[in-house]
């Protein structure tokens, strides 16, 4: 267990419905951290709003907010955030120089080619009202991501982990849309290895779904 001493408390602006504010919770829960979800009402625009791009000119989630004497130390974007607990936590690193690049080259992988385009599918398929939900732009969308899906799952083939002989915050960046209900056209049984590797990652003492770690749910907004 890493030495909570070393940090002050830690609040992360976050929504339910957010894989990014996911990798993040997912990470402090992993590492036993003592932190404190914020709900970010997303949907209603408090991302917009003049307080929170006070707190994060991008306007985005996850926002981690550590509190200490000299001030409040605030991080954005998500693989920062795990970079950055990694390291002071000495935890889901990577064992060796090796094994930290191909950490680095999965996350930008990751940021670039898979959670980004994950999201915004998941978005257009069941955020936005039926009626503006572009159909040629998700089928785009979704062949993009039905070849990074092969990438991954033959990269998993051969191993347990992404990076390295152990879970590290490359996992923790790429599996977490892929714990959400809501279809996006990503279905565990045409992947098997990578259905395999999500059960492995769900066995970590600690684990829990996005929904339980972080508030907001699209049933909270359901019927408004």
């Amino acid at each position: 267990m890493p030495d909570t001493q070393t940090f002050g408390p830690l609040t992360l602006h976050c929504f339910g419905e957010s894989g990014h504010s996911y990798k993040v919770a997912l990470m402090l829960r992993l590492c036993g951290l003592d932190w404190q979800p914020r709900f970010v009402d997303f949907f209603g625009g408090a991302a917009r709003s003049p307080e929170f791009r006070a707190l994060n000119p991008m306007g985005e989630c996850p926002v981690l907010v550590e509190a200490t004497p000299e001030g409040d130390r605030v991080l954005t974007q998500s693989g920062v955030i795990l970079f950055d607990l990694s390291r002071r936590t000495g935890r889901f690193g990577g064992d060796n120089t090796a094994a930290e690049a191909e950490v680095l080259r999965w996350m930008l992988w990751d940021n670039h080619k898979f959670s980004a385009q994950i999201g915004t599918c998941r978005f257009l398929m069941n955020f936005l009202p039926p009626e503006k939900r572009p159909g040629e732009v998700i089928g785009f969308v979704q062949a993009r991501l039905k070849a990074a899906y092969a990438t991954l799952n033959d990269h998993l083939a051969a191993r347990d982990w992404v990076a390295g002989d152990g879970p590290t915050i490359a996992d923790l960046s790429l599996c977490s849309y892929l714990y959400y209900p809501e279809p996006f056209g990503f279905d565990r049984a045409d992947w098997p290895h990578i259905a395999r590797w999500l059960d492995r990652i769900a066995a970590l003492p600690g684990w829990a779904h996005p929904y339980d770690l972080m508030p907001g749910n699209p049933s909270d907004r359901a019927g408004v």
